[in-house]
């Protein structure tokens, strides 16, 4: 008898077990299924059509003629090249400008912590477009800027509207709020009582940094340099507005071989391209937050 009721209890206590997993498993399934159907899809369906052609006999094949012309297109490259150098700049200058003041948030307080950080995170409450047209009023020709100098006496400066650091004044500005809560994100990780101890032993700021606080925060960097690039990578907006014609970011590249020259095989290339390239990063990101959960497991 005592056999019996040994077997029948584990069967009770997996009952309400399994039904947690089912309405865990339902719950997670409309944010899967719309993930599936708003980006994988599109993503699978844009490579079948760049790679399968239909012959002049009515058959398929594949073929990589679109990838050919891409990567041999010189006007292609300098589009791609730009779009690198502009992320790898923006994403350097966040960690340079972002790293700062997530230090100073991190272990200050008071008023003026407080001020600091509504500035900080401010530009995350402006949109592109509005973000583009007062950079455009403040630094382009005849600008805010201009007739400062202009009133004072001095010489105009070389406006960077409508050159390569048109963009990238733009999309530091619009990046940096996410860029500050990341890493006041990862600062937070540090306990006081580490940084106190290497005081306590003589340790300056420098030496604190170095030996303590970056060692810590390494996965917090790597998952917002990949946030900034991703999102730098892709950004439409404000390249269109600040930047330069010609070369130019693949955003507004894909939208005016899409639009105005009525080329969807060749903008849905330079998107594929675009996602590879940012799969890349993509990996780095999951793979920093996996081997986070595994530290912390």
């Amino acid at each position: 008898m005592t056999e019996a009721v040994s077997h029948i209890e584990p069967a009770r206590s997996r009952a309400p077990a399994d039904r947690g997993n089912l309405a865990g498993l339902l719950l997670v399934a409309l944010p899967v299924l719309l993930v599936f159907a708003l980006i994988v899809y599109p993503i699978l369906s844009a490579i079948v059509t760049t790679l399968v052609v239909r012959q002049p006999e009515g058959g398929l094949a594949v073929s990589f003629a679109s990838y050919a012309f891409f990567f041999s297109d010189a006007y292609s490259l300098a589009n791609l090249g730009l779009t690198l150098w502009t992320t790898l700049i923006c994403a350097a200058l966040l960690v340079a400008v972002g790293l700062p003041i997530a230090l100073y948030l991190r272990f200050s307080s008071g008023r003026f912590a407080a001020y600091v950080q509504a500035l900080a995170i401010f530009p995350m409450f402006v949109p592109s477009i509005i973000l583009a047209y007062a950079l455009i009023r403040t630094i382009g020709p005849n600008g805010a800027v201009d007739l400062l100098l202009n009133a004072v006496g001095l010489p105009k400066l070389p406006s960077p509207y409508l050159t390569p650091w048109g963009p990238v004044i733009g999309l530091v500005w619009d990046n940096l709020p996410l860029t500050v809560l990341m890493l006041t994100a990862g600062l937070g990780a540090i306990s006081d009582s580490s940084v106190e101890a290497a005081r306590d032993v003589g340790a300056g700021p420098f030496r604190i940094f170095l030996s303590i606080i970056l060692p810590r925060m390494t996965n917090a960097l790597l998952v917002t340099a990949a946030f900034a690039v991703l999102g730098i990578f892709s950004a439409f907006t404000l390249p269109y507005m600040l930047g330069r014609a010609s070369p130019e970011m693949m955003g507004p590249f894909m939208q005016r071989t899409f639009g105005d020259n009525n080329d969807p095989q060749n903008a849905m290339t330079q998107a594929v391209v675009t996602f590879a390239i940012c799969l890349v990063f993509g990996v780095f990101y999951v793979r920093s937050i996996a081997r986070n959960r595994k530290a912390k497991g």
